[in-house]
């Protein structure tokens, strides 16, 4: 047999790490990537398809499709791979969302791109689990944090590079290669897995929890109808979102009472008991919150308020971007060197909450110079946090529960961003028509009778009069959404004065008595093949 360095150890982690860790680390980044670009690119190329497939009345489902699934996909995805292997589960997934992918690019009519839109999000699911958890198979906790930058960087990126991607690939190739680009990206991937990673096999002799699954898909598919449908297609007290506010509460109530009872639960509910994990996810969810609320209004405003361009809305958001990649990688390094953590979750909730605080505080007047400053800091607060939250969380479990730990995480951050969109999203809406009217009387409030977001182009075409109460009522209402924000964020500091800072695993010396991985003490062993 090759000599295979020990990951899990403590030994593959020490020091430099071979070629071939490295080598299934980029893979792994480039498969967080597919995950991350995919809406981006696609939001950019909306515009195009619409205006060739039609079905313009069914445009929120070919996003609404996705997500469902990924959210609804991702506990699931966690519990095979503890179940059944990493490795397998994971390539699963890519082969997957590589088939939605070509799917999509193929469909015909609104119709078929939304059914494959779902299949795709069903293999997304796994991709940022599989990610997260391989990470905690192969590198022990300590040394974990090295890899925070490259993790935050491929965010960056995606934020930055998916609408530019997006836009480019549209006008050059068409909408179609929106989707093609995945194939080769993924194809890489799957050959760099497939031939340099070797996990230990498992096979469970217990059955899948069918039924917890149908459960939680239930419950998490009606709390995503309504944090989409509320205030948008439906009224928040009409009888169709009160339906789903029961289906869903119902479901997820049954799912926490059959999770007691099952041979095998999707979520084991004992991961919970863990101080550190339940406040980790709480954090996580408030992180969600906090930066898709962020990302989705900031460049309305920029571009509404202060004049920016649509087409480099991307890179409206790299003063909060470049912050927090930064941070991240110095609380990585900071966490590696020295074994302590606690510092960050508590900064990094002090500084989102100073810094959405601040974002409330931009008006008409405000500069591009001076939203970037408050940008900054709100990028430095999330920095602190982003990865530190899944780092702790995995820390706080046994091996064997890493999978569900790890989607615990990612559904609550993906969560989180669902209702930050949505109630952000219809606190800024309400504030909006109500300052329109005001200020433009009836026209105003014909101007926003159907949304309270205009793109440039309708902007451009409005009254002078009109356009100047848009962007006061614009002003007006991230104010209030940005306040929100603020103080939910005080929450994520009340969290984090709460973590305990147990030592990392497979840190030596530093970690001797923290607890052990996996089942009996004993630490599961990763491996990954020596290249020549």
């Amino acid at each position: 047999m090759a000599e295979t360095p020990q990951a899990g150890t403590g030994e593959a982690g020490a020091g430099k790490q071979p070629r071939s860790v490295r080598v299934v680390l980029l893979a792994l980044m480039i498969a967080m990537m597919l995950a991350m670009l995919d809406n981006m690119i696609i939001g950019t190329a909306m515009p195009t398809i619409v205006g060739e497939l039609g079905g313009l009345e069914h445009l929120s489902w070919v996003v609404t499709a996705y997500t469902l699934a990924t959210a609804a996909s991702t506990p699931l995805w966690g519990k095979l791979g503890d179940m059944y292997g990493r490795k397998g589960s994971f390539m699963t997934s890519i082969v997957i969302f590589l088939v939605g992918s070509a799917l999509s690019g193929m469909a015909q009519d609104m119709g078929q791109l939304i059914g494959f839109r779902a299949v795709q999000g069903l293999g997304a699911g796994g991709l940022m689990v599989g990610v997260m958890a391989i990470i905690g198979d192969l590198i022990p906790p300590r040394e974990r944090g090295k890899y925070q930058g490259m993790m935050a960087g491929v965010m960056a990126l995606a934020m930055i590079g998916g609408p530019l991607v997006g836009g480019t690939i549209t006008d050059h190739w068409g909408w179609r290669w929106s989707f093609y680009i995945n194939l080769p990206l993924g194809a890489v991937a799957l050959v760099a897995i497939s031939a340099v990673l070797h996990l230990p096999k498992k096979r469970s002799q217990a059955r899948i929890d069918y039924l917890g699954a149908a459960l939680l898909t239930i419950g998490i598919t009606a709390i995503v109808l309504v944090t989409t449908w509320g205030g948008t297609e439906y009224a928040w007290t009409s009888a169709r979102i009160m339906e789903l506010i029961g289906i869903g509460v119902a479901a997820l109530v049954g799912f926490v009472f059959w999770q007691t009872r099952a041979a095998e639960p999707i979520v084991p509910l004992h991961i919970f008991r863990s101080r550190n994990f339940t406040l980790m996810s709480i954090i996580g969810f408030i992180v969600g919150f906090v930066m898709f609320g962020a990302t989705l209004f900031l460049p309305l405003y920029q571009q509404s308020v202060q004049g920016a361009s649509a087409t480099n809305s991307g890179l409206l958001l790299l003063p909060m971007l470049g912050a927090m990649l930064v941070t991240s990688m110095v609380a990585g390094r900071v966490t590696t060197n020295t074994g302590r953590y606690k510092i960050f979750p508590v900064l990094g909730g002090a500084l989102m909450t100073v810094g959405l605080f601040l974002l409330s505080l931009m008006d008409t007047d405000t500069t591009r110079f001076t939203s970037g400053l408050y940008m900054a800091v709100v990028g430095l607060g999330m920095g602190c946090l982003m990865q530190i939250t899944m780092l702790v969380a995995q820390n706080s479990v046994e091996m064997k529960d890493m999978g569900v730990a790890s989607s615990s995480t990612t559904l609550f951050r993906t969560l989180g961003s669902s209702f930050g969109v949505a109630i952000m999203g219809a606190l800024f809406n309400h504030r909006v028509q109500d300052v329109m009217a005001e200020r433009a009387g009836a026209l105003g409030s014909k101007v926003t009778e159907q949304s309270a977001q205009l793109d440039a182009a309708s902007l451009a075409k409005l009254p002078e009069a009109a356009r100047d109460a848009y962007q006061h009522a614009v002003s007006s209402g991230t104010h209030g959404a940005f306040l929100l924000g603020a103080v939910v964020a005080v929450l994520a500091l009340v969290a984090a004065v709460f973590v305990k800072e147990v030592p990392l695993k497979g840190a030596g010396p530093q970690a001797a008595d923290a607890p052990a991985d996996g089942e009996d003490g004993k630490t599961a062993k990763a491996q990954v093949t020596e290249t020549v």
